[in-house]
């Protein structure tokens, strides 16, 4: 988490988690896992429906999900998933 998406997640910048390797685990399915495990501050920042709001830009390895599926990408062993916020209050 970066440029203050952090704050969400009990100020914690960097996780390493392990999912159930029973199951195939796309973007959506790790975002209701986040909301119902490690969100721990106003979801409505973070999330809008199914999905991170606007304003949260989502890098799968360095790559913009938007060029790679979005919320249909299936997450690889050791995938680094960064989520910046872009949103600040003036």
């Amino acid at each position: 988490y970066s440029a203050g998406a952090e704050l969400l997640f009990g100020n914690i910048k960097s996780r390493q988690i392990s999912l159930d390797g029973k199951q195939k685990w796309t973007i959506a399915n790790l975002l209701k896992w986040m909301h119902a495990n490690i969100l721990t501050e106003r979801p409505e920042l973070f999330l809008q429906g199914d999905t991170v709001r606007p304003g949260i830009l989502v890098l799968i390895n360095d790559t913009d999900w938007e060029l790679l599926g979005e919320l249909e990408y299936e997450l690889q062993p050791n995938d680094n998933v960064l989520f910046i916020s872009t949103l600040h209050g003036g």
